[in-house]
């Protein structure tokens, strides 16, 4: 099933990262309160994971999305790490290049599995931290560079003999609306693409299709999932948070050509009156392959600025000199061209 079809009420979803205690220790009245706001702001689509503080986000957006009936929101999860009831250092763990980003989660030990059987218990698993009946759809979770390095492509096997036959399977029975891959890199998507024994429904590609990211993405993977009918959900719209007034890129410190990116595009949001999260969320939905935009949050008032980020008007002239300046690439469609503005 195509997830733009599945999606309740529009393309902006919710990204529950963060309530899984990514970067800080945030409380439950407040992860609460948070969820609580995207429903009210009209969010009808969520997407979480079991790796987001060992299960702690699942927890905690289930008990919020408890108070709901299941058929009034669409919901999304990953697969490729189980929660173990055993406990472990959060600080010993080695998340590859995201560092130790969940060190304010639970305690829980993470352990990888990609195989079937991997698969069928964590989806078991996270219907029960969720309390919900089902999950719509299912994404293999970072089999990629970023964290298993050159060992990347040997995961990625597991998981083809594995979880994507699985998910095929549960999808082909019923039991999911749609199954792909959640992952930060390009080249896992365009792999999968290729394979001609399975066939994803989407992907939730974090982080490569941003006003600081698309490059690579455009050159095959974009244009060939729009081809195939392949949705893409992009997770990561405001690069871990530097396009939003934070202080992350790529999970870690802002590099000095990043940085002054990121100066220029806000003096050109500041001359057009545009807020720069309108230009972050209406650029990375421009593309004909994508369908849903997933930013995280952890405070109620960043979801009022993502709807209302949704909903601004931007002029065509701030496209045109985004383009122009060459802060885009050339390539990369804007909603100008698609008659939008």
């Amino acid at each position: 099933m195509k997830l733009r079809d599945a999606l309740p009420n529009g393309p902006l979803g919710f990204g529950a990262a963060p309530l899984g205690n990514m970067f800080r220790n945030i409380s439950d009245e407040e992860a609460t309160a948070t969820v609580r706001a995207a429903w009210e702001e009209g969010t009808r689509f969520f997407d979480t994971a079991p790796f987001y503080g060992a299960g702690l986000a699942e927890i905690r957006l289930g008990e919020e999305l408890g108070r709901h009936k299941r058929d009034e929101y669409l919901l999304s999860t990953k697969v490729g790490r189980l929660i173990l009831d055993e406990l472990e250092d959060p600080a010993s763990r080695d998340f590859g290049e995201k560092g130790d980003i969940f060190r304010y989660g639970r305690a829980n030990k993470v352990v990888y599995d990609y195989s079937a059987d991997g698969t069928y218990k964590s989806i078991e698993d996270s219907l029960k931290r969720m309390k919900v009946d089902r999950i719509d759809f299912v994404w293999v979770h970072d089999i990629a560079q970023d964290f298993y390095g050159d060992e990347w492509l040997a995961r990625f096997e597991e998981a083809r003999k594995g979880a994507f036959r699985a998910l095929s399977r549960l999808r082909d029975e019923g039991v999911i609306k749609g199954w792909g891959l959640g992952v930060n890199k390009v080249q896992p998507v365009e792999l999968l693409l290729d394979l001609s024994e399975v066939q994803p429904d989407a992907t939730l590609l974090a982080g490569r299709y941003s006003l600081l990211d698309h490059e690579l993405a455009l050159q095959r993977l974009m244009p060939t999932a729009a081809v195939r009918g392949v949705d893409i959900v992009v997770g990561g719209p405001y690069s871990s948070g530097v396009l939003a007034g934070g202080t992350h890129f790529e999970y870690g410190k802002v590099p000095p050509d990043i940085a002054e990116k990121v100066e220029k595009i806000k003096a050109l949001c500041a001359r057009h009156d545009v807020p720069i999260k309108a230009a972050a969320l209406q650029f990375s939905l421009a593309h004909p392959a994508s369908a849903a935009v997933i930013p995280g949050a952890s405070k109620p008032e960043r979801i009022k600025e993502d709807h209302a980020a949704m909903k601004a008007r931007v002029p065509a002239d701030f496209w045109r000199e985004l383009r122009e300046q060459h802060l885009v690439s050339p390539a990369a469609p804007l909603p100008i061209d698609k008659g939008k503005v």
